[in-house]
């Protein structure tokens, strides 16, 4: 059997994928790209993309909701959900249509179908075999349904974006973004939402002043929230379904139900047994700092090395990967510590660096922390006016900035100017420094002065102890 041979094979048309491809493309490198599926991965089909039009139309019900105070006479009827999918999957289909091109003519191979293994070196597509000195993993990921009985009666975030009609009550399961996200969007159209987390509070892994805030919102918006709430059962058909937890509690009348419990990796489909490639039973390809696998010529990225699944990330890291493999740039690498991520809620919000629990773990005495909270003039009028909470994270005697915590109207778009001076090693006296922008509920940042009170001692030994006292 004749074999193609090229000096890197992606595995995978998704964000990282398609940016190693493109890069080592641009170098004169001979490059093929393999899909399964559609171009563009999770991220442009049925994630971040699709998810923000929604979450965009969810916006625009808010603002017709608090029109009328400010004199604007505005009336909300049913939302065309027709309409709406239609013209957010024929967007979707546009940017299909775009990498399509834009990959033929970069001169990238685009090979369809599902890769497997044959040898380190060596995969097979269609019943051809493809070889090439670097093959990339970038599969991505797929949403988890836990095997519990009645699991199949639910969805899947994938199956919210095939939905033809609006549901009417929906349970979200997941406390996690995901869940977070379909909860708010839904809500804001018109569904009655009830979300479920496992964990004793929404978005636990974040700063616990955005679960905070974030479920007082929830609350405020219609959404019914249950936290603590370990499901292990979904019975019912029809438009009463019911779900019930370990210690038996039952939430009954739902016509969908929705699983955001998490996604698994991409990666059991590609025969990596062939490879010697080590995989956690999890599916996560363990990599070093430089997307390298234990395998020499094979590397993974993206969603499927289970560290940052986010798709600048994957972007940033097959970029990397590129210069590193082609053009010896040695110490080209992602740094996870200070990477900035949004979660798309009603309202949203934005993180980047260390939550004050970590900063405090790891600096002890040395962190000082200010906060922020005040209704912004987005609501000066409304008569349910949403809070914006900020935080600020410092360490050190210099009180360098290791994480900022954000909740509220435009924080999304303000974090990412911010997330510059992290990177950058900026001070708190830096932002003080900074002269306001007024009126805007981004000049919080850099006028916050009074650092909120702090245990006399914290250390490694006592922290857990003080934490559950205060």
């Amino acid at each position: 059997m004749n074999k193609q041979h090229y000096d890197l094979i992606t595995i995978g048309a998704g964000s990282g994928g398609l940016a190693v491809a493109e890069q080592a493309a641009s170098f004169g490198k001979k490059v093929a790209i393999i899909e399964a599926g559609h171009i563009g991965g999770t991220c442009v089909n049925n994630g971040c993309v699709p998810k923000k039009v929604m979450w965009y139309a969810a916006q625009l019900a808010h603002a017709v909701d608090d029109a009328s105070a400010f004199g604007i006479p505005a009336v909300r009827g049913e939302t065309d959900w027709n309409k709406l999918v239609n013209a957010r999957d024929q967007y979707i289909s546009n940017i299909n249509y775009y990498w399509n091109g834009y990959v033929d003519e970069s001169g990238i191979d685009y090979i369809q179908g599902c890769a497997r293994f044959v040898d380190a070196g060596t995969v097979s597509v269609n019943n051809r075999l493809y070889t090439a000195e670097h093959i990339v993993i970038a599969t991505g990921s797929q949403p988890v349904v836990p095997p519990v009985p009645g699991a199949e009666l639910g969805i899947t975030s994938d199956g919210f974006f095939e939905l033809e009609h609006q549901p009417q009550r929906v349970a979200v399961i997941g406390g996690g973004y995901i869940g977070v996200e379909l909860s708010g969007v839904l809500r804001a159209l018109g569904s009655d939402v009830s979300i479920f987390a496992m964990e004793d509070r929404l978005l636990d892994r974040f700063d616990p002043m955005i679960s905070e805030v974030l479920a007082e919102h929830m609350k405020l918006q219609g959404v019914q929230v249950h936290t603590s709430f370990q499901v292990n059962a979904i019975t019912g058909s029809g438009t009463d379904l019911s779900v019930h937890s370990v210690d038996d509690q039952n939430v009954s009348g739902f016509d969908t139900v929705i699983w955001a419990v998490g996604r698994r990796p991409n990666t059991r489909q590609l025969n990596l047994e062939a490879t010697g490639v080590l995989v956690q039973p999890d599916g996560v390809i363990p990599v070093d700092d430089y997307n390298f696998t234990n395998i020499s010529g094979i590397y993974a990225l993206g969603d499927v090395i289970g560290k940052s699944s986010l798709t600048p990330v994957a972007i940033a890291a097959g970029r990397k990967l590129a210069d590193r493999l082609f053009k010896k740039i040695v110490d080209s690498r992602v740094d996870f510590e200070t990477v900035p991520t949004v979660v798309f809620a009603h309202p949203p919000i934005g993180t980047i660096g260390l939550t004050e629990d970590q900063a405090r773990r790891r600096h002890g005495n040395n962190v000082t922390v200010y906060t922020s909270r005040f209704t912004p003039m987005r609501y000066a009028l409304s008569a349910q006016g949403a809070t914006t909470a900020m935080k600020l994270v410092c360490a050190g005697a210099d009180e360098k900035l290791v994480g900022i915590h954000m909740i509220g109207d435009g924080v999304d778009e303000m974090l990412q100017g911010f997330a510059v001076a992290v990177n950058m090693g900026a001070s708190k006296a830096d932002f003080d420094r900074t002269i306001a922008i007024h009126p805007t509920s981004a000049e919080e940042l850099v006028t916050m002065k009074t650092p909120q009170p702090v245990p006399a001692v914290v250390n490694d030994v006592d922290y857990d102890e003080w934490k559950q006292a205060s």
